[in-house]
């Protein structure tokens, strides 16, 4: 008896550690999926002839949406704000030359690192720049997605967390091949510099047999040996 009560209490145990890792990971799931709806904003002020660049680093098939919003400071007239976003290779993504509110999207093709960049005509005064960048799964529009495939608060919310788990997945395996070419890298480069080594080292004993045999044959026809 008492070792079927010992064996019960501790299969209740193993249940409840169970329950708890589960109630753990989904805990984890949700405060990044607040974190991932969190909006971060950026607010600077724009000098009259300057360009200022922002760059982002994006992975493969991802949706980036942002807005951006200026307004004058100090009330100078006649300024006109120039918005580009443009990728590594040059390709313009947006463009808008008389911006003052607004939004752009697009979806990346390959693993980019796009620039946005902000430049206003003029030789004097300010304007206060204001821009929101989302990408990913924070970029999507879960309500327009719920009106759309008729969806329940519930069942928007783990699309939510399923969109959310899916993209963790899909950095970790991003960064498992990163290290993995990485690795790869690394013991290319060792190989490499193995062989360089024998070689210097051959070289290095060649160079110094043949010094051996031209100071022997030096002696030997001065007759000091």
């Amino acid at each position: 008896v008492y070792f079927h009560l010992k064996r019960r209490l501790f299969l209740t145990r193993c249940v409840y550690a169970k329950c708890l890792n589960m109630m753990v990971k989904w805990s984890v799931f949700v405060v990044l999926a607040i974190l991932f709806g969190l909006v971060n904003g950026l607010s600077f002020v724009l000098e009259a002839g300057v360009k200022r660049c922002i760059k982002e680093e994006v992975h493969k098939d991802v949706l980036v949406v942002g807005e951006y919003e200026f307004s004058a400071v100090g009330g100078t007239p006649g300024q006109v704000t120039d918005i580009l976003v443009s990728d590594s290779k040059g390709h313009t993504l947006f463009h808008n030359e008389d911006a003052v509110k607004g939004k752009f999207a697009f979806t990346t093709d390959n693993y980019e690192m796009f620039d946005v960049c902000f430049s206003t005509n003029g030789n004097q005064g300010e304007r206060e720049a204001t821009l929101s960048l989302k990408h990913g799964v924070e970029a999507k529009n879960y309500d327009e997605i719920a009106q759309t495939e008729k969806l329940k608060p519930m069942e928007m919310e783990l699309r939510m967390l399923e969109d959310l788990a899916e993209s963790i997945v899909n950095d970790f395996a991003y960064m498992r091949a990163r290290e993995e070419q990485m690795r790869d890298t690394n013991e290319s480069t060792n190989t490499r510099v193995l062989y360089f080594s024998l070689f210097s080292m051959c070289c290095l004993l060649l160079l110094a047999a043949w010094q051996i045999f031209y100071l022997r044959r030096f002696f030997q026809a001065k007759k000091l040996i």
